[in-house]
């Protein structure tokens, strides 16, 4: 696994980044706006961001005085490649184990009992 896609994981792998994350997914926001709704202060969130931003998962612009924080697609678009990739790789070996998997056995309609076609050799109290 190559460097850039450990470091992703490794961010997203924390909650409270994969929280702040996902609020990002909404649009742009503010370091005092994430903070109003997390769980941790105002420099906490800051350090999340910066961890997501050295990861390449965030990109910061700034808005006169403050800066404003928002997912980066073409961080995202890497983690997506891996994971299609994965997803891809997951398909085709459990295609070949399906593949050569014996064929399990009909299963019995309900109510159908083993003998159901002999019933003249039972014997009736």
């Amino acid at each position: 696994m190559d460097a850039y896609l450990q470091s992703g994981l490794d961010a997203l792998a924390d909650a409270t980044r994969m929280a702040i994350f996902d609020r990002l997914t909404h649009g742009p926001l503010a370091v005092n706006e994430l903070a109003a709704v997390m769980p941790v202060s105002r420099p906490a969130v800051s350090q999340h961001l910066r961890v997501l931003k050295e990861a390449g998962l965030v990109l910061d612009t700034r808005d006169g005085t403050r800066r404003l924080y928002q997912v980066d697609p073409a961080g995202v678009a890497r983690l997506r490649a891996h994971f299609d990739q994965v997803w891809t790789r997951a398909l085709s070996a459990f295609e070949i184990a399906a593949s050569k998997a014996p064929a399990s056995p009909k299963k019995k309609k309900k109510g159908e009992h083993k003998h159901a076609g002999n019933r003249s050799q039972r014997r009736r109290p």
